[in-house]
């Protein structure tokens, strides 16, 4: 099947030559093509470039893309869309004073979710979990991650990673699964928190290893959930069995997260909204992806990510939703896109690389996902008809995606 796309307004995240990842002042820039073509061959990118120099080729399907913009579909490396039920209630709760860490301390929160979802049946938690699947999917990602962490029982987390694993299965989209049973410390472990970290270590992680049913592990290391010492031994259990770590630090105190996820070469450390000058001295120089989750930010009314303090460091950012149904019931990309022009100042240029190329790396796909490079996997954004890429995030509002293409086929 060959699929020419031809007259593109401009065409983004040209790469002729993969990159892994972009730093500091490399995120400013963006290359295009404009008025460009582009050729899908199965499900890879084959060709692109210059109108001028369109090849004659056999096609199976022309679709002309004037005035429209092209580029490559987000990836969002940091979501928890497997789970049941919602925490609409927490969210009425929180307008009338309640704080995040309120909610949690009565049994909302984390554990509010864990109890829902360990009375849901798995095909019931598939069925809710493959609806957001396919919402995200229109709103054109094209790769993404999902964490366990609402089960918070042997059972439970198995039950969340192989409905994971069968979405994988079913869907043309990338998955990349990530066992996040260190999210929260259940119930029954309220006075045994070492039993809970030894029921991880010696009954889960042997299981999970064993199905191959995780990618990555995580940890939440925070005060008042999991220590920077808990967060390495769990850590380093993950690493024994092939998973690679990343982690969630710094989202309402700075406590050495950070250092852990560097000390450990942590694929990323993700949230960030609390960080000091040491943390941001921490990761230069690393090969740790600091994730920005802008879209939490606004749900929960804390600070932003310090986008341009870090980037003036010479760091990279990726940007992910955090889909969730405590602190980000949403997985609209487009939104954290605008969000972070909006609140954190990054401009359209750093928004997109942040959220296509960083956000495959922080996943461990940029040899396969995130830029327009000949052999990648033709994972695409057609926009609507529109001025230029700078109307994504300035029109935060609009749907302006028309046609997305996964793995080289159109999504009905």
């Amino acid at each position: 099947m060959t699929t020419l796309i031809t007259n593109i307004k401009e065409l983004l995240q040209v790469r002729a030559i993969s990159v892994a990842k972009v730093s500091g002042a490399e995120m400013a820039i963006l290359p295009t093509i404009k008025n460009a073509y582009l050729v899908i061959k199965d499900n890879f990118i084959a060709d692109f470039g210059s109108m001028n120099d369109v090849p004659k080729i056999d096609t199976d399907k022309i679709i002309d893309a004037t005035g429209k913009i092209v580029l490559p579909s987000w990836c969002d490396s940091h979501t928890h869309i497997v789970y049941a039920g919602n925490r609409e209630q927490e969210f009425v709760d929180r307008i009338n004073g309640l704080t995040y860490e309120e909610i949690a301390n009565r049994g909302g929160g984390i554990l509010n979710s864990a109890k829902k979802l360990n009375e849901t049946s798995e095909e019931e938690i598939y069925q809710q979990s493959k609806a957001r699947l396919e919402e995200v999917m229109r709103l054109g990602t094209g790769a993404v991650e999902i964490k366990s962490g609402y089960g918070l029982t042997v059972e439970g987390e198995l039950k969340m990673l192989r409905v994971i694993q069968q979405l994988a299965q079913n869907y043309s989209i990338t998955i990349k699964a990530t066992f996040l049973g260190a999210h929260a410390i259940p119930t029954a472990y309220k006075e045994n928190r070492k039993g809970y970290i030894d029921c991880m270590l010696n009954e889960m992680l042997p299981e999970i290893a064993k199905n191959k049913l995780a990618d990555f592990i995580d940890v939440f290391c925070e005060t008042g959930y999991f220590t920077v010492a808990e967060t390495e031994a769990i850590i380093e259990a993950g690493i024994k069995l092939g998973l690679k770590p990343k982690i969630h630090v710094n989202q309402f105190n700075s406590i050495g997260g950070i250092q852990a996820g560097v000390k450990y070469q942590a694929l990323s450390v993700d949230h960030l909204e609390v960080m000091t000058k040491e943390d941001i001295m921490a990761l230069k120089n690393t090969e740790t992806m600091p994730v920005a989750l802008p879209s939490c930010s606004y749900f929960l009314s804390i600070p932003y990510t310090p986008a341009r303090e870090m980037i003036a460091q010479g760091l990279p950012i990726a940007l992910a939703t955090d889909y969730n149904p405590g602190s980000t019931p949403s997985g609209n990309m487009n939104f954290v896109v605008a969000t972070a022009c909006i609140k954190m100042r990054m401009t359209p240029e750093e928004a997109i690389n942040a959220a296509t190329i960083n956000g495959a790396y922080a996943m461990g796909i940029s040899e396969t996902h995130g830029s327009i490079t000949i052999g990648k996997k033709a994972n695409l954004i057609i926009t609507k008809p529109i001025p230029s890429y700078y109307q994504l995030p300035y029109a935060f509002g609009s749907n302006l995606i028309e046609t997305i293409i996964i793995e080289g086929e159109i999504l009905a």
